[in-house]
């Protein structure tokens, strides 16, 4: 996508409040020339079957046609418009990933970080841009900067304000909070299993139930995983084909 020209977006979210706020953001952003917006994705695809955009925003559960179900139809266009998924829930990050968005944003939406959306969107080409799988994150220790492959963390532990990332044989310390991580890793695979624990899902070895409890083991270390969010890592690895 060319550098300086301004971009028209389509947004399209049943639920109003979110879609005028999202809608509000965007017009707000330098680099927004004309924002369109639809209340369901059937009405979204008619729009955009008529009409050019730069890039759409597009929200995940919606009556019908939901948003994935869109993006997959988006993905047989001749050029299709790279997709931003903005939603409540952080279980979808991997079937988004799967079909190649720019970007996952969490609701409720930070202006700064739908400012961060629309930088990758920019600064992502004509064609639908991936999330770097193999990102380095620089870490300080000593006095010394090291740059560590984000492939090779197997989980992220909280600790106050700062995050620890573990991989198979070493662990850092970086100033940056789990619930960040959460969001901006997500689409590479990341998901949360507690409240202070981050798993990749490529690093998971095994899931264990005892007495409904469940465990997974990542990195040779046995992790618990909170009862809210066991169903949904256990469908998340399913679907990958992890037992």
């Amino acid at each position: 996508m060319a550098r300086g020209r301004r971009l028209k977006v389509l947004v399209i979210d049943d639920e109003r409040p979110a879609l005028d706020e999202v809608a509000f953001l965007l017009r707000q952003d330098h680099r927004i020339a004309e924002v369109l917006t639809c209340d369901s994705a059937t009405d979204g695809l008619l729009t955009l079957q008529e009409t050019d955009v730069d890039c759409v925003f597009l929200d995940i559960q919606m009556p019908g046609l939901t948003g994935l179900e869109l993006a997959q139809v988006l993905s047989r266009f001749r050029t299709p418009p790279p997709v931003v998924f903005v939603t409540a829930h952080d279980s979808y990050a991997i079937e988004a990933f799967d079909l190649q968005a720019v970007d996952y944003v969490l609701k409720p939406v930070r202006a700064d970080r739908l400012a961060e959306a629309v930088r990758r969107v920019v600064e992502g080409g004509e064609r639908v841009a991936t999330a770097p799988l193999d990102s380095q994150i620089p870490v300080e220790r000593g006095g010394v900067t090291r740059f560590v492959e984000r492939a090779s963390v197997a989980f992220v532990e909280a600790q106050g304000d700062y995050a620890r990332l573990h991989t198979a044989d070493d662990s850092y310390l970086i100033r940056t909070p789990i619930s960040a991580l959460e969001e901006q890793w997500g689409p590479a695979g990341f998901v949360r299993i507690h409240r202070s624990l981050l798993v990749a899902l490529a690093h998971v070895k095994e899931v264990r139930m005892d007495g409904g409890r469940c465990t997974v083991v990542v990195a040779g270390t046995e992790l618990g995983v909170s009862r809210r969010h066991t169903r949904e890592l256990r469908d998340l690895l399913l679907n990958r084909g992890v037992s």
